[in-house]
């Protein structure tokens, strides 16, 4: 059954609504993963009101998620989808100046979410405060081990936290094995090249996955994990044990880009990494989020959309093909109302779950919304 045709049935089925989502396909550049379809008009994560958490960081009970919800790692557990999003509480005033928590939801169908009432990772009283006090814990990405021990790599951000440790973002890693319950390891590179990258700014990891027992799992290359990572340019790093990683770097000791922004796309501001990357028979599919500067007309002018990227699998810093257009952008109303009207699809989330890929992504920094492709 062609895609469009399962998808119209799926969606015939639910009785949704149906937007579906440029792609090449059939053309020179058929190695990217798609087309995607909009299941639903709507987030399918939305900010709650009365969940009330006790937050060791501010010594009293907060709304944790009362402002938004978005920008969401995504991972199939025990049958069901386990959405790990980002969720800000009603402090601050601005974009990046709220205090932000990772929530948990769980769905079997993939649209419809259950949610534990409070954060599974949050910045506390621990060894890591000085790197996550008072900006919290954002933006993660998930990704599943081959003993089946989850990691969660997320954006550590002091926004307020002087003195210590230089202000700034960096990618801490946690663990666990019910997602539930986590084991902070801190700054994926404090160990690398001396430290030398542990105080520079560093966001975004997405780690090389392939398909086993029909769910995504992290994949070694030539006997080494690799993760690509950065929002202005993407980089790459490798590691043994998916905790420790170093950084790809010349003979000079400078990182290496594999791409870079673009002056005349819609990735032409920024090339930030996305969800886990995926080993396919014609390499390593890597799906990025770019932000357009208004050169990219289809696009609206500020406007996260997302491209894909095919690298190598025998050699992953070995860049193959790179998207011409968006395959991804902001249309529905959701995407472009919110904290961040310019318009976003951030997209952080990407399960193979029932024979489907499953796209999460966050809508103008406040919603998470979902997007549903049949595997090729």
């Amino acid at each position: 059954m062609s895609a469009g045709r399962y998808a119209a049935l799926f969606m015939g089925l639910l009785g949704l609504s149906l937007s579906t989502l440029s792609c090449a396909e059939g053309g020179k550049q058929d190695w990217q993963l798609g087309p995607f379809v909009r299941p639903v008009s709507k987030p399918v994560i939305s900010p709650v009101k009365d969940t009330v958490f006790a937050c060791p960081m501010v010594g009293k009970e907060i709304l944790w998620q009362q402002s938004d919800t978005f920008n969401p790692a995504a991972v199939v557990y025990q049958n069901k989808i386990v959405v790990l999003y980002r969720a800000e509480d009603g402090t601050g005033d601005g974009i990046g100046k709220h205090t932000s928590r990772v929530g948990y939801a769980e769905s079997s169908d993939g649209i419809t979410f259950e949610r534990l009432p409070v954060p599974v990772l949050y910045p506390d009283e621990d060894a890591w405060k000085a790197y996550e006090w008072r900006g919290g814990c954002e933006d993660p990405r998930v990704v599943e081990g081959p003993d089946g021990t989850f990691y969660i790599y997320y954006t550590m951000w002091n926004r307020d936290t002087p003195g210590q440790v230089s202000r700034s973002a960096r990618i801490g890693v946690a663990s666990s094995k019910d997602l539930k319950h986590w084991t902070k390891f801190g700054p994926i590179f404090k160990d690398a090249h001396g430290g030398k990258f542990v105080d520079s700014w560093n966001k975004s990891a997405s780690v090389v996955t392939a398909i086993h027992d029909g769910r995504l799992v992290a994949e070694k290359i030539n006997g080494k994990y690799w993760m690509y990572w950065g929002e202005a340019a993407i980089h790459a790093a490798t590691s043994d044990d998916l905790i420790h990683w170093t950084p790809a770097v010349n003979d000079k000791g400078e990182l290496i880009a594999l791409i870079k922004p673009r002056a005349d796309k819609f990735d032409s501001l920024l090339t930030e990494a996305g969800p886990p990357a995926v080993v396919t028979d014609n390499g390593i599919v890597l799906i990025y989020n770019g932000k357009n500067s208004g050169a990219d007309k289809s696009v609206g002018k500020g406007a996260y959309a997302a491209g894909q990227l095919l690298l190598d699998k025998t050699d992953p810093m070995r860049v193959l093909d790179r998207c011409e257009e968006t395959f991804f952008k902001p249309e529905m109303d959701f995407e472009k109302t919110g904290q961040y009207t310019d318009g976003t699809v951030f997209v952080e989330g990407l399960v193979y779950f029932q024979g489907k890929w499953i796209l999460y992504y966050g809508t103008a920094d406040s919603f998470v919304g979902v997007a549903v492709c049949e595997k090729k």
